[in-house]
């Protein structure tokens, strides 16, 4: 098959429109979770969680994380799954892999070494519903090995694996603690297990309807092969997309959106330079703690370093990084998107620096 040949603007676009972020707002919270296929949950709330500020990014001031937990608790539209949310409706598509994990021996033999303890929280759950972690007693045989934050915690060890292979799932949450029931009682019954091999290949097809454009290294033989100007190397596109009108708008991103996820791509595609820097040294970082990406229509532009003061319903902004000079227009856009932010987070004011 011939390569699709396209400029950088033409596959700019592809990946913003893709990922919602264009002039088209959805309306929808499910909808764009299905289009997305999950949001990163993320406890970082140096702003708002990531889950809520990508949510926000698409549906603006309409959104609340209310929504989110109707839809996970309530409807049961979404489901946590491994630090994602994910349609409901795809809930097929993993059980395949759920069942074979884990693929690694270690976890394999420490599961192995503590089935009793396995069928012990399988029992309890099945006879009290759901439950917090501190309400499963630790009966490991053999402790959580490990040179991290995870040794020995053994009750949270065995129920993330139990999550994982799809014996156990996540109820709904008090708080940021999440509450434990058996994925029987929360998943959907007789959901249809798509098989491994065809699971992935629509999982592949999913994502790079999300992303637009991505590498075959990322979606596989997913959609077409493409060219971009400037960028070495093949891409996969997704034919639908291609040739459809573009308007954008401003928007600030949370630091685990997609569209800058993949540094590499982010780098190609939008020139564009992004490191989370949470875990940077204070003295060594150049945009922040959680510096917000700045999308201006079709151009990473700019980050900026912001923190909501919630006791003096304040939205600090430190500092607006340009990366390339902000015109009025650009200018004006920013500062409108900042006060809606801070109208969204219930807060009086934007203060900026300088």
């Amino acid at each position: 098959m011939a390569s699709h040949r396209l400029d950088r603007d033409e596959a700019r676009q592809l990946a913003v429109r893709a990922q919602l972020l264009d002039a088209h707002r959805p309306t929808d919270l499910v909808a764009v979770v299905h289009r997305l296929t999950f949001l990163q949950l993320d406890p970082t709330a140096a702003v708002a969680p990531s889950a809520d500020l990508v949510a926000w990014s698409r549906l603006g001031a309409a959104y609340r994380p209310s929504h989110l937990t109707r839809a996970l608790e309530q409807d049961r539209a979404l489901f946590e799954h491994r630090a994602m949310v994910r349609p409901m409706a795809d809930l097929g598509l993993h059980l395949a892999d759920m069942a074979a994990w884990p693929q690694e021996s270690r976890r394999r033999e420490w599961l192995r070494a503590n089935d009793a303890f396995r069928r012990y929280v399988l029992d309890l759950l099945r006879d009290s519903g759901p439950l917090l972690s501190r309400d499963v007693e630790d009966r490991s045989t053999v402790p959580w090995p490990s040179t991290g934050w995870t040794n020995n915690r053994n009750v949270t060890q065995m129920l993330e694996f139990l999550a994982a292979r799809g014996e156990i799932a996540i109820a709904g949450r008090i708080g940021r603690q999440r509450r434990w029931d058996l994925a029987e009682r929360v998943y959907p019954a007789g959901t249809p297990v798509v098989p491994a091999d065809e699971a992935r290949r629509l999982r592949d097809e999913r994502w790079l309807r999300a992303m637009g454009i991505a590498r075959p290294s990322v979606v596989g033989d997913a959609g077409e092969p493409a060219e971009v100007a400037g960028a070495a190397g093949i891409w996969r596109v997704d034919p639908e997309a291609l040739g459809r009108p573009f308007a954008g708008r401003t928007v600030l991103l949370s630091p685990f959106d997609r569209l800058v996820h993949d540094r590499k791509r982010t780098l190609e595609l939008f020139d564009f330079d992004y490191k989370l820097e949470m875990y940077v040294p204070k003295a060594n970082r150049r945009w922040g703690y959680f510096a917000l990406p700045v999308l201006h229509h079709d151009r990473l532009v700019g980050k900026v370093d912001a923190t909501a003061d919630r006791k003096a319903s304040v939205l600090r902004v430190d500092a607006i990084h340009r990366d390339v000079p902000f015109d009025a227009e650009t200018t004006a856009a920013v500062h409108g998107e900042l006060a809606a932010l801070a109208s969204w987070l219930g807060l009086s004011d934007v203060e900026i620096a300088g």
